[in-house]
């Protein structure tokens, strides 16, 4: 992972999350890439210039109008003379200048008249993060081909709050950064995706509740792949313990019926891949309190109902997405368990596998799976789930042209 002789203009802007950009320097600069910084005058709230200067061996620009640095129209040689920008952390209120087209300040300036790739890392509050205003300008700046890496989910710097609005880590913004100046081919820019993954969790009281061993590692692996592929990926989780990828968005759920009001709400899309192990069945009321057991007496009966169908949902809304792949974990007649779902929920393919205990597939690294088609059927020998991932990417890439 080597950015030798790459110049990568860096912009801090204000956040708590801004000392993490001193850590970037320092991977940045560890991989051979020369950094060139500009601090916002919020971030100099947060760091100072000093040690912004000191980490990355270069002057740092803070002001538009400075006399020195704007001498040779100093703004305009910042936006050209770099292979990439990254702007780190990127505050809600530098994106909606970015949005808008807004230049009062040099870091905004520089971002209008740039022409170079801006890879974009987000921080700020959860709720500032999925306010309308803020949804409207990551949609415009994705529209108008800025790329963008996390945020993702966790415990924020203020006491209690938590939720998606974390910075990504410096090491995963390095690796946005190789993919998009590696010059490698990306079939999938342009193309929206969505993926579900993991199981769902399904209350049956405040302390239990209803799921399945799903580890979420293949969902994962397809979403990373994808993204990799220049897809614009939304990953729709249930409860995992694994890491979010990186360079995809991921919308962090409990429930079915909160899954599928995550997908839903982000139609259309040009490929969704439901490969979330979401519970059939929830409890038709799930009890406000711990269910006590009481000495000797049966155990409470457990009413069931079903839980909504994701796949069948998407594969005949009317926001259809042109190319929807679902998942089949099934023990026993695999491929003709598999053809059946792929006309009954109205999907292009059905990745069908066998999950029962002996094989060690669902929780596990490995996968052995069949792809499920109106035109027949394609048997895959065991992989790893990121290998999978990537075949699986490489043919949706060919479906699409």
């Amino acid at each position: 992972m080597e950015l030798s002789g790459k110049r990568i203009l860096l912009i801090i802007s204000g956040g708590i999350a801004a000392y993490k950009s001193l850590d970037l320097i320092r991977r940045l600069r560890e991989r051979g890439a020369s950094v060139r910084p500009i601090m916002t005058k919020a971030a100099q709230e947060f760091i100072t210039p000093l040690a912004v200067g000191a980490l990355s061996a270069s002057h740092v620009y803070i002001d538009l109008f400075s006399r020195e640095d704007e001498q040779d129209v100093g703004h305009i040689r910042l936006a050209r003379d770099n292979d990439l920008v990254i702007v780190a952390p990127a505050s809600a209120d530098l994106m909606a200048k970015m949005a808008h087209g807004l230049a009062d300040d040099l870091a905004s300036a520089v971002l209008l008249a740039t022409d170079r790739p801006v890879l974009v890392a987000p921080a700020m509050n959860p709720k500032m993060w999925a306010a309308s205003a803020t949804r409207r300008n990551v949609e415009t700046l994705k529209a108008d081909g800025i790329h963008f890496i996390g945020p993702m989910a966790g415990e924020m710097a203020e006491s209690n709050e938590s939720g998606t609005g974390r910075i990504a880590e410096p090491l995963e913004i390095v690796v946005a950064a190789v993919q998009l100046l590696d010059g490698a081919p990306k079939p999938l820019a342009g193309k929206k995706v969505i993926v579900t993954s993991g199981p769902t969790h399904e209350p049956i009281d405040p302390v239990r509740y209803i799921a399945n061993r799903s580890s979420g590692r293949q969902g994962h692996a397809i979403a990373a792949a994808l993204a990799k592929l220049g897809a614009d990926v939304t990953l729709v989780s249930g409860p995992v313990t694994i890491p979010d990828p990186m360079a995809v968005e991921t919308v962090h759920v409990e429930r079915a019926e909160e899954m599928l009001e995550a997908v839903i709400s982000r139609l259309p899309v040009d490929i969704a891949v439901m490969v979330a192990a979401v519970a059939d069945w929830r409890v038709a009321s799930s009890a406000g309190q711990k269910i006590k057991k009481q000495p000797g007496e049966a155990p409470p009966p457990l009413l069931l109902t079903e839980n909504p169908d994701i796949l069948k949902t998407v594969g005949h809304h009317e926001k259809r997405p042109k190319l929807v792949i679902g998942f089949a974990a099934e023990t026993q007649d695999v491929e003709k368990n598999g053809r059946a779902k792929l006309e009954r929920k109205g999907a292009d393919l059905i990745v069908a596998n066998d999950v029962s205990p002996e094989t060690g597939i669902m929780g596990g690294t490995r996968n052995r799976v069949k792809i499920i088609s109106a035109k027949g059927v394609d048997e895959w020998p065991e992989l790893d789930k990121d290998e999978v991932a990537e075949r699986l990417a490489a043919l949706i890439s060919s479906k699409l042209g």
